[in-house]
């Protein structure tokens, strides 16, 4: 009886793992099937003109570089946040505190809020600021919705942090400023974990930037200048009726799925010499 359970459990485990890569394949072959016979070097390197939306010439190099701005300052500017509070909730308050059970409860329910409810919130901070439609607004929205995610990553493995390494440390004249460096060393793999997390829920959002920082065919020089990103060049370039610019959105779609992968090795590189390097 116990021999055919675990043959049944090895079955259905065997059958998820192909069904999972089914579905997996299926979304990137068809990608790379339709996406890599338009893709062109001007593509990547030019931005839009006239005919671009009509199938004809240009590229979508403003929105790679507009997803590559967005990304990058609002990861940036959420990890300067997100990490001096994962420190006062596992450092300077005590293990049980009720505050920190609180503000955890909160950074879950944020932690599952849909970005379309993050873009009109900075669409209502916005207005409210008198700003406009930008890069700067896209930078706000993605900041925003990324926090949530890299406090609660970060914190699941800080939390677990055995008080006793921390206890040692002060017993032994650490300050708790001393002790960060502690914290930091064995937290490093979920820094990375909760960065690579943040930039792939990022680069990918196509609701929130839509309402904060617009669509432009040009590069953005300034903060408030309005800058388009590849999931949104993809969505709009879908919704045409032309073949040949639908082509253009899969083609935009290959470089995205390219860029994500370019990240993710990155992020297991550096997840990787963390792991290393720990204590």
């Amino acid at each position: 009886m116990k021999f055919l359970e675990e043959k049944i459990a090895h079955i259905l485990m065997v059958l998820s793992v192909i069904i999972v890569a089914f579905f997996v394949l299926s979304v990137v072959g068809s990608i790379l099937w339709r996406g890599l016979s338009t893709l062109s070097w001007d593509m990547i390197t030019k931005v839009p003109t006239g005919g671009f939306y009509i199938g004809g010439e240009g590229g979508f190099l403003n929105a790679i570089l507009g997803s590559l701005y967005i990304v990058l300052a609002s990861t940036l500017i959420g990890l300067v946040i997100s990490i001096p509070v994962v420190f006062y909730l596992n450092v300077y308050l005590k293990p049980k505190s009720k505050f920190a059970s609180v503000a955890r409860l909160a950074y879950d329910v944020l932690f599952g809020v849909p970005s379309i409810v993050y873009g009109a919130f900075g669409f209502t901070i916005m207005i409210w600021l008198g700003l406009r439609a930008s890069l700067l607004g896209g930078i706000i929205v993605e900041t925003l919705l990324v926090i949530p995610i890299l406090i609660r990553t970060i914190d699941e493995v800080a939390k677990n942090i055995p008080r006793g390494m921390l206890e040692s440390s002060y017993s032994l004249g650490a300050t708790r400023l001393d002790t960060i460096g502690i914290v930091v060393r064995q937290i490093g793999p979920a820094i990375a974990t909760a960065t690579l997390l943040a930039v792939g829920r990022s680069i990918g959002d196509a609701a929130g930037v839509m309402f904060t920082a617009g669509f432009s065919d040009q590069i953005p020089t300034h903060l408030d200048d309005p800058a388009a990103t590849l999931p949104l060049s993809v969505f709009f370039q879908l919704s045409s009726p032309q073949a040949a610019v639908q082509d253009h959105a899969y083609a935009a779609a290959v470089v995205l799925t390219v860029i994500v992968l370019i990240l993710s090795l990155a992020g297991r590189f550096i997840l990787a010499k963390f792991s290393k390097n720990k204590v």
